[in-house]
């Protein structure tokens, strides 16, 4: 799924990478606030929805190759944490949606999560 889909379904405000939003596609989705749990579970292009705002999100995500980070409930990181992901070329989302309601519109619209198939997408 591009992000660009993400971003309609969600109706995230863009906060980084608006240019790579046709570009880039995820390939799972996983959502989680704790950084050892998407280093265990997830994958190269898994997008990551979180509650957490903090620089470590970004190093994680560049760490693994993640496709983007959608921040829930209307989670907003600091201009330095949005400049350290726009350096990188990482996307960043933000919307309304409650972490269980984004994960969940994004299954429904197809996007797997991590445990599903992991043959398919490389997830654990």
């Amino acid at each position: 799924m591009r992000l660009s889909e993400v971003r309609r379904i969600l109706g995230a405000e863009v906060l980084t990478g608006e240019e790579l939003l046709e570009k880039v596609e995820a390939l799972s989705v996983c959502g989680a606030d704790l950084m050892s749990d998407v280093l265990a579970f997830t994958k190269e292009q898994t997008l990551l929805c979180t509650g957490l705002t903090n620089a470590q999100v970004v190093r994680t995500a560049e760490l693994i190759g993640l496709c983007g980070v959608v921040f829930v409930r209307g989670k907003r990181p600091t201009e330095e944490v949005v400049a350290m992901a726009a350096q990188r070329g990482l996307p960043l989302l933000s919307t309304r949606y409650p972490l269980y309601e984004t994960c969940g519109l994004l299954y429904t619209a197809g996007l797997p999560g991590c445990g599903d198939k992991p043959s398919d997408h490389g997830c654990a």
